[in-house]
């Protein structure tokens, strides 16, 4: 059986994606415990840094990198029924999880690590990329963003919710990806959501990326993960 990843602190995440090589450097000295999903431990490496744990089924991590890995960092999980993102995201047990290297580049990736943030709901996990914030939406959020703060919802499953400080409301409506959804929405004061159940993820700028963590470290989640 493969290790769990136990930490009262956040956890850095890194994916083989996309990843921004000064945002990656800034992550690496913000986060004491670094993960990678399978090829993302080479943009560790790259960087100059040792993982403390690579999950996946290493089709994407080159054999001479296998071979830089300190002894026990490297986890393999040989089946293929879930994706790397997911075979990482359900062996870390923190308070919160930052992934990069999972938003950007190939548009099937994207949607995959978007299907597992639902799937593992229990994970309080925010993937970051160059211009977006993405997480899927807790019982109850309140963020105080600057006026006029694009602020999109996309469902992936029925949900409904409430809201406060949004320019149109969600108070009624019943979300499904084939139905309704909630995208392009603007704040016009302090937001306030709730929704009944896991399934709606939260699109916003990156400029507003330090307080989307800040409040999910705080805020209760999900009590497990949708099977």
């Amino acid at each position: 059986m493969n290790q769990i990843v136990h930490t009262s602190n956040p956890v850095l995440l890194v994916g083989g994606g996309n990843c921004n090589p000064a945002q990656l450097a800034l992550a690496l000295t913000q986060y004491s415990t670094v993960v990678a999903a399978d090829g993302g431990a080479a943009q560790v490496l790259s960087a100059g840094h040792m993982p403390d744990a690579v999950y996946g089924d290493l089709d994407s991590l080159a054999p001479e990198l296998q071979a830089d890995l300190e002894p026990g960092v490297l986890r393999h999980i040989a089946e293929q029924d879930s994706t790397d993102f997911d075979k990482a995201l359900r062996h870390i047990d923190s308070p919160l999880i930052v992934g990069l290297g999972f938003l950007g580049a190939r548009l099937d990736h994207q949607l995959a690590a978007m299907t597992v943030l639902v799937r593992r709901a229990d994970q309080r996990c925010v993937l970051l990329g160059d211009d977006d914030v993405v997480f899927l939406a807790p019982p109850q959020l309140s963020l105080d963003l600057p006026v006029g703060t694009r602020f999109s919802l996309f469902p992936l499953s029925q949900v409904t919710g409430r809201s406060e400080g949004l320019r149109w409301s969600i108070e009624g409506l019943v979300f499904g990806p084939d139905t309704q959804i909630g995208t392009s929405n603007e704040t016009i004061g302090p937001v306030e959501l709730t929704f009944d159940q896991p399934g709606m993820l939260v699109i916003l700028p990156i400029e507003v990326a330090d307080q989307v963590l800040l409040q999910l470290a705080s805020v209760p989640g999900w009590s497990r993960a949708r099977e």
